[in-house]
């Protein structure tokens, strides 16, 4: 039923991968999927980390991806788990990745929302609005 699975994770938020690093992966064994660990440098981020240098925002990206490798390796298990690092606005993003990647379910993480949620909206229920695939939102 899938063939490609994206997990989407906040790699300063261990309670975005928790959960859902373990259901994408018992997921990706039950299908026979390719699983992808990935994440997003937000705009915001690249802005005020790199200032628009080319340069920083190229250091920025690779310390992300060496950051999700480690990750990634530290989670794996005894499955191949690829990586990807996407940027722009999170979900934005997230759904670029998982375009990128052909992904035909992503399984990422809710938290329980803060007020700021209710004013702007979460990440993850914008994925699942605009995703082109299955979302399956795993809650703590």
């Amino acid at each position: 039923m899938y063939s490609s699975v994206l997990v989407p994770v906040d790699l300063d938020e261990p309670s975005s991968w928790a959960g859902a690093v373990p259901a994408g992966l018992a997921l990706a064994r039950c299908f026979g999927a390719r699983i992808t660990l990935g994440t997003i440098v937000p705009d915001s981020l690249a802005t005020r980390e790199a200032q628009w240098s080319g340069i920083g925002y190229r250091r920025l990206l690779d310390t992300a991806a060496a950051r999700l490798a480690s990750l990634a390796e530290e989670l794996r298990g005894d499955a191949e788990l690829a990586t990807r690092v996407g940027s722009g606005p999170i979900a934005r993003g997230i759904l670029d990745l998982a375009q990128s990647v052909e992904a035909d379910l992503i399984v990422l993480s809710s938290h329980r929302p803060e007020m700021k949620d209710w004013l702007i909206g979460a990440q993850a229920a914008r994925v699942v609005r605009h995703a082109r695939c299955s979302v399956m939102v795993v809650r703590d």
